[in-house]
């Protein structure tokens, strides 16, 4: 009769044991997902499709448009299965959508409407957009928080990251008023501040003054190796030269 208890509390024990998360069997040999990769958070759908791609290309990253593509391609009901087996096509160019040169191209017919772009080892890339307006963050894929005007911009036709920031962009609202890049720089209760500047713009000018502050360049106000500054209780909107 002892052994008969002991048995039922050891069965009741295990049964009470928490079963792995997707983000703990990622870890393993196959990544488990859903046939209907809806079911999952947008972040778990990433990790099982970088996953998956790793195992079939013996550790090659995948390609952020082609994620992008698989990304759009769940919303419309394809199955993990059937991504499975277009990552298997595209890997041994036979999926039709090989571009000049080699490498993986989206189908004709397919339409972007935001982009994935990656600070890969932190380093600064550039990402092409589908569309022209001003871009905005709709899901930070990093661990690095992704804050504008300091690890991730835009212009037109264009998003850049940098310093380990990856994420999702669409298109947002317009430009500032005189349009192209600019940042808004404050300096609160009258003290020295910086902000981060993409000097790939050139360098920055006074667009429109925010405050009562003259913002007077070279006083209240400069630009140097990357930042703006701002002084004196100067709050402005800098655009490009």
């Amino acid at each position: 009769m002892i052994r008969i208890l002991l048995l039922l509390c050891l069965a009741a024990g295990a049964a009470a044991l928490p079963q792995p998360s997707l983000a703990q069997s990622l870890g393993g040999e196959r990544a488990y997902a859903p046939e209907d990769l809806r079911q999952l958070r947008v972040p778990d759908r990433i990790r099982v499709l970088e996953k998956e791609y790793r195992e079939q290309s013996n550790g090659r990253s995948l390609p952020d448009d082609q994620l992008e593509f698989y990304l759009d391609q769940i919303e419309s009901g394809w199955t993990f299965s059937r991504i499975k087996s277009d990552m298997a096509r595209s890997l041994a160019g036979g999926n039709g959508n090989r571009p000049p040169g080699g490498g993986w191209g989206p189908p004709g017919d397919w339409q972007a409407h935001s982009v994935i772009c990656s600070s890969v080892r932190d380093r600064y890339a550039q990402c092409a957009t589908p569309f022209r307006g001003r871009a905005k963050l709709v899901e930070n894929l990093s661990k690095t928080r992704c804050i504008e005007n300091q690890n991730w911009g835009s212009r037109k036709g264009m998003v850049w990251v940098d310093n380990g920031c990856r994420g999702r962009f669409s298109e947002g609202r317009g430009w500032g008023p005189e349009g192209g890049y600019n940042v808004t720089c404050s300096s609160t209760n009258g003290r020295y501040t910086t902000c981060a500047w993409n000097a790939s713009y050139g360098e920055p000018r006074l667009q429109q003054r925010l405050s009562n502050s003259a913002c007077d360049e070279g006083r209240d106000w400069g630009y140097r190796r990357g930042q703006l500054w701002v002084d004196n209780g100067c709050r402005a909107r800098f655009g490009v030269r």
